[in-house]
């Protein structure tokens, strides 16, 4: 039964709003008349799938952090024996915010009226993805719902934990170098013209350094804007060719083929799609739908297409691991511990120990790589600054020379 949020007046006068449960928008207006009061406004709370395209222009209801949060509430509430029912109304009571509140109410609406959980979740397909509601469905059908929850907030906790250190490791090497091209650009377009020019009107020949600056100050102010405007335009075309699906695994493919980056992105898909697949296949969902869900989380397309083949052979009756060891882009580690997994009948434990391992082995190259970036960057815009600095104050000891 869909759930309304409605304004109306009271016989005082005075107005009221909040939620109530109805077939539909007329039935919702039948019953606050019944309380006697003259309904204002009657809409639905929370709007389902068919109103993707005016979703894509506001903000999610619930943060990654939110959801993790959200999800181990109502693991625990489930979990302690209480009804699923009652549990998404405390959470709908105690949630601060209102669009929250509002969904909550909505999944709370669609159980009361017969639906599964996963069923319910499936309305709001932009807050929880494929992945959070396969774990669900099948946490209902082993009838351990509260300890698969439990599971899969620990699994969001555990990729929103890898993706910030990946992400924290390399924004400072990205602050650095936007503040150096920053500092450079101003040297270069406007502290360099403005001391070096006093000594262009000298019949003395400048130092080549100097010459040389002044060249580039002078192509930066003349074509600067013109650059920068390649730049974007690149970059926008770039951007918008990769919605076409071909172009964008060809050049996610040629992203893996990177030395440093590329590696590091190999082993975050990969720790991520080993995960998911672990957690999956230990709450007792089928490994063919494991896989495609599992494929789903792939940012990388080249190798998502990796696994939706390797789920191909699969079905065809080719082991896991043999069909993982056939795909390069994915590190051997996995279809290792796949091979182990398949052969002790410990597939989940064994995928859960490659994807931890892969885990730790990205976060220790991303904290490397920031470390080595850091100096580096100093450095190099040391450089640059003094380059800079020379070309100033070499005419200026020249100009001494002469007057002695």
């Amino acid at each position: 039964m869909p759930a309304y949020r409605f304004e109306a007046l009271d016989a005082a006068g005075k107005s009221h709003s909040g939620l109530l449960e109805a077939d539909n928008a007329k039935a919702a207006r039948a019953q606050l008349r019944g309380r006697e009061m003259v309904p204002l406004a009657v809409t639905p709370v929370f709007l389902g799938p068919q109103d993707a395209a005016a979703a894509r222009f506001t903000r999610r209801v619930f943060t990654t952090t939110g959801l993790v949060v959200w999800t181990r509430q109502i693991a625990g509430l489930v979990g302690s024996g209480l009804p699923l029912e009652r549990a998404l109304t405390a959470l709908a009571e105690e949630a601060e915010n209102p669009r929250q509140r509002e969904l909550v109410a909505h999944l709370k609406s669609e159980v009361n009226a017969g639906s599964s959980f996963a069923r319910a979740l499936a309305t709001a397909p932009r807050e929880f993805d494929e992945v959070y509601r396969a774990v669900v469905a099948a946490g209902e059908q082993s009838g351990a719902l509260g300890r698969v929850l439990e599971r899969l907030a620990d699994d969001l906790e555990q990729q929103q934990a890898l993706r910030g250190k990946v992400l924290g490791a390399m924004l400072y090497p990205a602050i650095v170098s936007t503040v150096a091209l920053v500092i450079v650009i101003i040297l270069v377009t406007w502290v360099v013209p403005q001391i070096a020019g006093v000594f262009i009107n000298s019949k003395r020949a400048l130092p080549v350094l100097t010459v040389a600056m002044l060249a580039i100050s002078a192509f930066v102010r003349q074509w600067g804007w013109l650059v920068a405007l390649a730049l974007i335009g690149g970059v926008t075309s770039f951007v918008l060719a990769r919605r076409a699906a071909p172009f964008r695994e060809r050049s996610d493919a040629a992203f893996l083929r990177l030395p440093i980056i590329g590696r590091l992105a190999r082993g975050y898909n990969a720790a991520r799609f080993g995960g998911t697949l672990a957690m999956l296949a230990g709450a007792g969902v089928p490994i063919l739908k494991a896989l495609q869900a599992a494929a789903e989380t792939l940012g990388n397309r080249a190798m998502r297409a990796d696994a939706i083949d390797a789920l191909v052979q699969v079905r065809e009756g080719a082991p896991l691991a043999n069909a993982l060891a056939g795909k390069k882009r994915f590190p051997g580690l996995l279809s290792m511990f796949a091979r182990l997994g398949e052969q002790t009948g410990q597939l989940p434990e064994m995928l859960l120990r490659a994807s931890n391992q892969l885990s730790a082995e990205v976060q220790r190259r991303a904290m490397a790589l920031a470390t080595l970036l850091e100096p580096l960057l100093i450095v190099a815009m040391g450089i640059v600054v003094v380059l800079i600095m020379l070309a100033v104050l070499m005419p200026i000891i020249q100009l001494n020379t002469w007057v002695k």
